[in-house]
């Protein structure tokens, strides 16, 4: 079965990426300080999955940012006209 990504997964799922390797974390360090698990991370960096609010906090929090931080990809211009494509 072949999952489908989503416009908004895809845009998020860049943004989580950026952050996570500026920060030099890897999946599994991501995983274990957010309390999530390294393959859900994995799915969200590919646009598989759209977090929760709750999983948006534990993300903000594990990677030392506002959860507007995880989010500023949808004020890009550009990337709201890709979500709106849907």
């Amino acid at each position: 079965m072949t999952r489908r990504r989503q416009p908004e997964a895809e845009v998020f799922g860049e943004r989580l990426r950026a952050l996570r390797t500026t920060r030099g974390l890897t999946q599994v360090a991501l995983a274990d300080a957010s309390g999530l698990i390294d393959t859900y991370i994995s799915d969200m960096e590919r646009g598989l999955k759209v977090p929760s609010l709750t999983t948006l906090i534990r993300l903000a929090v594990a990677l030392d940012c506002r959860v507007g931080d995880l989010v500023a990809a949808f004020d890009e211009e550009t990337n709201l006209r890709r979500f709106l494509k849907m």
